[in-house]
C-alpha cells in the first residue's frame, strides 16, 4: 500500500488538489500495476509562506518534498533501484505537470520502508 505525504505551500497547492492527487496515483500505477489505483493514499500538507525554513530562514518559494511510504523488502530486490527510479520519475513529473516546471529541480522524494509485519489496517496487520 503505497503511502505519499506531500509538503507544499498552501499557495501551491489552492484549487490544485484533485489534480495532483489523481496524478500522483497515474504515476504510482504507472509503475505497480492497476491494483495499485485502490489502495495508494496521497495527503497534501499545505504550509502557509513563511512556516516553511531552508537554511536559517523562512524559503520563499520551497518546491514540494514528498514522503514515499512503500514496502522494506522493495529495497533488496534485484530491480528495487529500478522500480525506486521509476516511481521518482513518475512521481517528479506529475507534480511537475501540476504545480509547473519551476518546482521540478528541487522536489525532494524519500523512501521510507516499512518491513513486513510492521503496518496495521483495522487493526490487523498487513503481511505479505
Amino acid at each position: 500500500m503505497p503511502h505519499l505525504l506531500v509538503d507544499a505551500l498552501d499557495t501551491d497547492l489552492e484549487g490544485r488538489e484533485a489534480a495532483l492527487i489523481a496524478t500522483l496515483t497515474d504515476a504510482i500505477v504507472a509503475v505497480y500495476g492497476d491494483w495499485a489505483r485502490d489502495h495508494a493514499v496521497v495527503q497534501l500538507n499545505g504550509f502557509p509562506p513563511g512556516r516553511w525554513g531552508i537554511g536559517g530562514k523562512p524559503a520563499s518559494n520551497p518546491a514540494p518534498r514528498v514522503t514515499f511510504g512503500i514496502r522494506d523488502g522493495v529495497f533488496s530486490r534485484p530491480d528495487g533501484a529500478d522500480i525506486l527510479t521509476r516511481l521518482a520519475a513518475g512521481v517528479t513529473d506529475a507534480i511537475a505537470d501540476v504545480l509547473g516546471e519551476g518546482v521540478r529541480a528541487g522536489t525532494t522524494i524519500e523512501f521510507v520502508g516499512a518491513p513486513d509485519g510492521r503496518t496495521a489496517v483495522a487493526g490487523a496487520l498487513v503481511t505479505p
